[in-house]
């Protein structure tokens, strides 16, 4: 479950910033979790790797936080993703969840965080941390696309 954001509101930099921190931080937990549950050792391969970028993302962001932002326009760049996570539905993974369950949570997980900046980008247009929302924003689609790239590769080539 995502921070509550309202529609169409601009928080203070620093709200702004703890509740991408708390986005990240829930992101982790739900990655931490499930690589606990979880048996198959590929699927637990997958969701750490998920999970550390989560980690990363919260460290750029309490970086953020404590020194202040300075964008890059490179990265803040949204990419296309081909919205996979339209294709299976959200559930809870169990102990026996494969590679490719833990691969459509993590879609899932990844769909959330986009989500979640998008409404965060909206509500601070033209205020002085949109531009780090939109970096936000385009990493997320970047981890998003990743995963769905892999899911593409390994999983929908078997149909």
């Amino acid at each position: 479950m995502s921070p509550e954001v309202e529609e169409g509101v601009c928080y203070t930099y620093e709200a702004a910033l703890e509740k991408a921190i708390q986005m990240e931080e829930e992101g982790f937990r739900n990655y931490l979790y499930a690589i606990k549950i979880v048996d198959d050792r590929q699927a637990k391969m997958i969701l750490k790797e998920a999970a550390v970028e989560e980690l990363q993302h919260k460290q750029s962001i309490e970086k953020a936080l404590l020194e202040g932002y300075e964008h890059d326009e490179d990265m803040s760049k949204p990419v296309p993703t081909i919205n996979l996570n339209y294709v299976f539905e959200q559930k809870e993974l169990e102990p026996n969840a494969n590679a490719r369950q833990s691969l459509a949570y993590a879609i899932h997980l990844e769909k959330a965080a986009v989500d979640f900046y998008k409404r965060m980008l909206q509500g601070c247009e033209g205020a002085p941390m949109a531009p780090l929302f939109k970096r936000l924003l385009a990493d997320e689609t970047r981890h998003l696309k990743n995963l769905e790239d892999f899911y593409e590769d390994y999983f929908l080539a078997e149909n």
